[in-house]
């Protein structure tokens, strides 16, 4: 893994290729990124890439945060995140990293917080079906199930599926091809859907498959 990037999910569309296909493409707006720091294995015992995204006011930072971005030279921002890249050579600290560190064709991994959908029952969070309604079957329809024996186990055993708070979790989709490079709006067009809502933030980088 030697490229990465943070961007912002700005919606789907869909393009044509010369032959007449449709392809549905999520829409990234991706960087400008300052480099905070390079961490090195002689340093830090690994190497690793901090990117900041989206500038912000200093008074929305704290006094640690602050100091890493005017260490580096940079204006401080909203977003910053580390990422593990075996080759550093090609970056430099106060440098910005734009999409066009990576080009068409790239195979990629999209990580981010996927969509909330608040509390929610069994049938919609862990896709199970429901009872038949008809006469005899009781007013259990929708419900979790079985909890188990009162005598053995007198528990419910973990991992039962039940209702709960479902969505907004980190989510990665895995060895998604970019069609194409926007350089002068700094946009990616990603094939297929992305996790998070639109506006959510995103990071992007080299698939590990």
């Amino acid at each position: 893994m030697n490229k990465a990037i943070i961007g912002r999910k700005a919606g789907m569309t869909q393009i044509f290729t010369p032959e007449g296909k449709v392809i549905p493409v999520t829409v990234i707006e991706a960087g400008p990124c300052p480099v905070v720091q390079i961490k090195t294995v002689e340093k830090d015992g690994y190497s690793a890439l901090k990117l900041g995204f989206d500038e912000a006011k200093e008074k929305a930072l704290t006094k640690a945060e602050l100091g890493q971005y005017k260490k580096a030279g940079v204006k401080p921002c909203k977003v910053m995140k580390e990422f593990r890249l075996a080759d550093l050579s090609s970056y430099e600290v106060g440098k910005e990293v734009k999409a066009d560190v990576f080009a068409a064709g790239d195979k990629v991994d999209v990580h981010g917080v996927s969509k909330g959908h608040g509390f929610t029952g069994v049938i919609k969070r862990w896709n199970q079906q429901r009872l038949k309604e008809t006469h005899g079957v009781g007013p259990v329809h929708r419900e979790p199930g079985s909890m188990g024996s009162i005598s053995a186990p007198s528990r419910v055993f973990k991992h039962k599926n039940l209702p709960g708070h479902y969505g907004q979790e980190a989510t990665t989709v895995q060895n998604l091809e970019i069609i194409r490079v926007d350089t002068e709006r700094n946009c990616l067009l990603i094939k297929g859907s992305v996790p998070g809502a639109n506006g959510s933030v995103v990071t992007i980088n080299d698939t590990v498959k």
